[in-house]
């Protein structure tokens, strides 16, 4: 009897050892599986441009600003002619980007830092409405596209602007296992010229430039990780205000603002403010070329990498160029308008995509496209099952991309329920297929555009086409209240008296100064500081 006991021990031994072996050689299979099919997925490289104007390009219409690199990158992908920001302004559309919904649905608004309710008030601009109140970070209980990505094995990595939220809501709080450069602020604190003031991205030598470091930051992590599978997300500072530029760069735009013409007037008065009307500013096109040049070096990094066949590559930007207010940088024309304005120039985007082994270089769409589409994309073309309860408001372009027709007619929202430092009005707007409607929030009137034939938005035919006009407005009201939108309030104590006065001053007084600022960065002898904002500095 004892003896059977110790043979059944020892089967059960031995059998505990083959079963053990057998589940170790599966995990071991199993990791392996993974391992591979990770591999088999591709890289992926989003490069967000800050305040970038759809016309800032040459491949977009720009005869002043040089952007080889940029349209290389866009003549080998797709371009999406009809692609959007999903807000006018900068942490609205980021906050979409990285989760897939509407502005209105996950309550960032406004830029993260603007005044709202009362507290308007302190700006002295006697407006009629006080501004909704809007979420101050990125939710939480939101599933970033970074950490989707990251859960299925990716490498993730950010480098730059980051602005959805203080400390406790950074990159590497919301899915970014590396963070090189990104935190609370949404503007290149001290400048574009080492040494800045960056708490996450350490200076290393006086004089270096902000955007070509952030480049460099991503090329490095590109080659680092070129055996692993990542995701890269390049957000640049650039093209955000304050403009600075190295002294070559602005002469060499000046020079060719002389050769293709000064003209005497650049502005023209919009609503509230004046607006540029030419693209010959020489500081802003030699930021423009900065950020060209370190994209120029992520790619080279792709390349060098052997990277460049498996790695998709996204281009956009967050809203529409500066035309009005802050630095006054761009024009946007022929579209209407620009950063913090309703009108297409404040958010239509440069909008493209290389998916390399697609061989569909060179073609375009024009089917519109949005900020939230590009979360439910990337999942598609990495073998990622689909969060449709996140990226609710995004649908996947990889149809468009592999060629096929896509049948789909869906209306597009953006709810902006404040009033920007560049003019724009609280409004709300809803596109579907060429209609464009615009509800604004002071008096409760409407615009409607036939974008097809007046994409510059010059004729508000909404008289010409009321059915139209009330099928719209139903949609976008019933989708607002859907979503529980933030609504602006009427301000009691407006005073109308008081805000002709502030228009009056901005006519009489602002609009020359600007006039003869934009000539003084023209002039031969102009020159900002001793140093050109610190790019002269070097030291071993």
């Amino acid at each position: 009897m004892q003896n059977k006991i110790i043979i059944g021990m020892r089967f059960s031994k031995i059998l505990s050892v083959i079963i053990g072996g057998l589940i170790l050689c599966l995990l071991i299979v199993g990791c392996q599986q993974q391992s591979e099919n990770l591999k088999q997925r591709p890289n992926v490289v989003f490069i967000l441009v800050d305040d970038l104007g759809l016309v800032d390009l040459g491949i977009t219409g720009s005869t002043y600003y040089e952007t080889p690199n940029i349209d290389k990158l866009a003549k080998e992908g797709m371009v999406f002619t009809q692609g959007y920001a999903a807000s006018r302004v900068c942490s609205p559309s980021r906050a979409s980007i990285m989760t897939g919904k509407f502005t209105a649905r996950h309550g960032i608004t406004d830029w993260i830092g603007a005044a709202s309710g009362t507290a308007w008030r302190s700006h002295n601009r006697h407006d009629k409405l006080l501004p909704a109140e809007y979420v101050h970070s990125l939710p939480k209980n939101d599933v970033t596209i970074a950490e989707a990505m990251k859960k299925e094995g990716y490498k993730t990595f950010f480098a730059g602007k980051w602005h959805l939220g203080s400390e406790g809501s950074y990159p590497e709080d919301h899915g970014f296992e590396i963070n090189k450069g990104g935190w609370d602020k949404g503007s290149p604190m001290g400048g574009y010229f080492s040494p800045w003031d960056n708490p996450v991205l350490p200076n290393k030598i006086d004089g270096e430039n902000l955007t070509m470091r952030l480049g460099i930051e991503t090329a490095d992590f590109i080659k680092q990780h070129k055996d692993s599978t990542f995701f890269a997300f390049l957000s640049f500072y650039a093209v955000h205000g304050p403009i600075q530029t190295t002294q070559e760069k602005w002469n060499k735009y000046r020079n060719k603002a002389e050769s293709l013409g000064i003209v005497e007037n650049g502005y023209k008065m919009e609503r509230v403010l004046p607006i540029r009307q030419v693209q010959d500013n020489p500081i802003y096109a030699g930021l423009v070329e900065s950020m060209d040049d370190a994209v120029g070096v992520v790619l080279q990094a792709l390349k060098d990498s052997g990277l460049e066949d498996n790695t998709i590559v996204i281009f956009t930007s967050d809203n529409g160029g500066v035309a009005s207010g802050d630095s006054f940088s761009t024009s946007n024309l022929p579209l209407r308008g620009g950063k913090g304005y309703q009108w297409e120039g404040g958010i239509r985007e440069p909008y493209f995509i290389k998916v390399p082994w697609l061989k569909n270089g060179g073609s375009q769409s024009d089917f519109p496209v949005i900020g939230t589409d590009f979360y439910p994309t990337i999942l598609d073309f990495a073998n990622i099952d689909a969060l449709s309860e996140q990226h609710i408001d995004g649908i996947s372009l990889k149809p468009i991309l592999e060629g096929k027709k896509m049948d789909v007619v869906r209306p597009l929202f953006w709810h902006y329920p404040h009033y920007g430092n560049q003019g724009g009005n609280p409004s709300s707007i809803i596109r579907e297929e060429n209609w464009k409607l615009i509800h604004y929030w002071e008096d409760g009137s409407d615009e409607l555009y036939d974008l097809a034939t007046d994409a510059g938005e010059q004729s508000n035919v909404i008289t010409q086409y009321p059915d139209i006009a009330k099928k719209l407005s139903k949609k976008l009201h019933g989708w607002l209240k859907e979503v529980g939108a933030n609504m602006p309030s009427k301000d009691l104590e407006y005073n109308a008296e008081l805000a002709q006065k502030r228009h009056n001053r901005i006519v009489n007084e602002s609009w020359p100064a600007l006039e003869a600022e934009r000539l003084k960065f023209l002039s031969k002898d102009f020159k900002p500081n001793e140093d050109w904002w610190g790019s002269k500095v070097t030291q071993d």
